[in-house]
């Protein structure tokens, strides 16, 4: 078989298991080669277990219109707003404070995230989600 050659990589994030190819998706994906219903249906088989919690996906599409794609954790934002329980970041984080999240549920996340992260250790991984956490105005306990 021959090498395929690549055509383009892009990023995009979904919500696992219920994605549907109406917009935003359909449109993202018919632009760049890619069939919406092979993918939607492929990307819902593989994220079933994570309903309706968003992730990122990185699509690889090659020349002959085939495509495969990696899914990676969800947005540190997103597990923080769910561990925190609050609906979205503060607008003032330096003024206004949204909710409140233990060490513990970071370090969570972190384990979680450790794989898409610039960290050489989890402590630094911790350390990068409580700076994401203060800046939603989130105030980190313990």
């Amino acid at each position: 078989m021959a090498k395929k050659e690549v055509k383009e990589i892009f990023k995009m994030m979904a919500p696992g298991g219920t994605a549907t190819p109406a917009p935003p998706l359909g449109p993202v994906l018919g632009a760049k080669g890619v069939n919406p219903g092979q993918f939607i249906q492929q990307f819902n088989a593989k994220t079933a277990a994570l309903k309706g919690k968003v992730v990122g996906v990185v699509v690889t599409v090659f020349t002959d219109k085939s495509f495969t794609f990696e899914i990676k954790a969800s947005p540190a934002s997103v597990l923080i707003k769910e561990k925190a329980k609050v609906e979205k970041g503060s607008g003032e984080p330096n003024k206004k404070k949204v909710g409140k999240i233990k060490k513990a549920d970071l370090e969570a996340i972190a384990k979680e995230k450790m794989a898409d992260l610039n960290a050489g250790s989890m402590e630094a991984a911790i350390r990068i989600i409580e700076g994401q956490a203060r800046s939603m105005g989130v105030v980190v306990e313990g």
